[in-house]
């Protein structure tokens, strides 16, 4: 939780009393939470800084085990029962032991996720699902997807080469064996980048999608894909107004994309469950370390998921 707004220092663990849910919500157990952008981005300030909103209760995304539901809880799988294994999002407050959610934001966990792995799955991957539609990538299309070893830009691989796209994966040469397996033509960012592009995709770049919010990327696709509707930005939006290219997110002038990521939450458990979509785990914390958590993500160059476990 944070009490302040500022950096990680203003995190803290209290103790907060977990309600019963009524009609249509369930309480879970908590087993893992996932740490977001997003999270820092609240408490920062950048959303603004109205004292009265604070504490500021963190997390979007959990996984954990249903310890009571209320009348009529059913999710978008049905019916949600006592001692189901679930994943939860949209899920405000998630960094927590106990979470009380609407029914409606609870799908099954699958059981070839670890605990870990499930709690950092939906955030990220119904992110990428939305960009790649917003971008309208096709078949034997050509993608550039920029910061393509976090958590987004991994899901967002896997997703897009599934299609039978063509993928040019930006990140930092430590990574590219695993942008490799995954079946991504992977390319160092920095001086050059667009040249190295070109190189790698000498018929063209369709599309591009910048997960990383820099300069560079978002320069970089403009002058690589001739129609800037088909570039898409989750982070760079001061230069993404600037250039005309798509907004994506709970920002002023963005697109939510709420009912394309709602609906994309059974698509990624159910290509999880049947081992089509790998999930990256980077780090666990323990919930009374996510200032360690959150000043981990902020540096930025993470491969897969930071989560928060009990």
């Amino acid at each position: 939780m944070a009490g302040a707004y500022g950096g990680p220092e203003v995190l803290s663990v209290i103790d907060v009393a977990v309600p019963e849910p009524e009609p249509n919500q369930v309480r879970i157990t908590v087993r893992a939470a996932g740490v977001n952008p997003f999270d820092h981005k609240l408490y920062s300030g950048i959303f603004g800084a109205d004292p009265g909103q604070l504490p500021l209760r963190l997390g979007v995304e959990a996984a954990g085990v249903v310890t009571a539901a209320g009348v009529d809880a059913v999710g978008p799988a049905g019916p949600i029962a006592v001692g189901d294994e679930v994943i939860a999002h949209h899920a405000p407050g998630a960094y927590a032991t106990e979470l009380v959610v609407p029914a409606s934001s609870v799908v099954p966990k699958p059981v070839a996720l670890s605990w870990e792995q499930a709690g950092g799955l939906l955030a990220a991957g119904t992110t990428a699902v939305h960009v790649l539609e917003a971008i309208g990538l096709g078949k034997d299309e050509t993608v550039l997807i920029h910061g393509a070893a976090g958590g987004v830009g991994l899901v967002a691989v896997q997703l897009a080469v599934a299609s039978g796209a063509t993928v040019v994966a930006t990140a930092s040469r430590a990574k590219h064996d695993l942008l490799q397996e995954l079946g991504a033509m992977p390319v160092v960012y920095g001086p050059g980048l667009a040249d190295r592009v070109r190189t790698m995709a000498p018929d063209g770049v369709h599309a591009a999608a910048d997960l990383v919010g820099t300069d560079e990327a978002v320069d970089v696709s403009v002058e690589l894909v001739p129609d800037r509707f088909r570039i898409a930005t989750i982070a760079g939006y001061e230069r993404g107004v600037r250039v005309g290219i798509q907004l994506l997110g709970g920002v002023p002038g963005g697109d939510p994309g709420t009912e394309i990521r709602a609906a994309a939450r059974l698509r990624l458990t159910e290509a999880a469950a049947a081992r089509r979509l790998r999930t990256v785990v980077a780090d666990a914390y323990p919930l009374r370390e996510a200032a360690v958590a959150h000043r981990k993500i902020m540096a930025g160059h993470t491969t897969g998921k930071i989560v928060l476990v009990p």
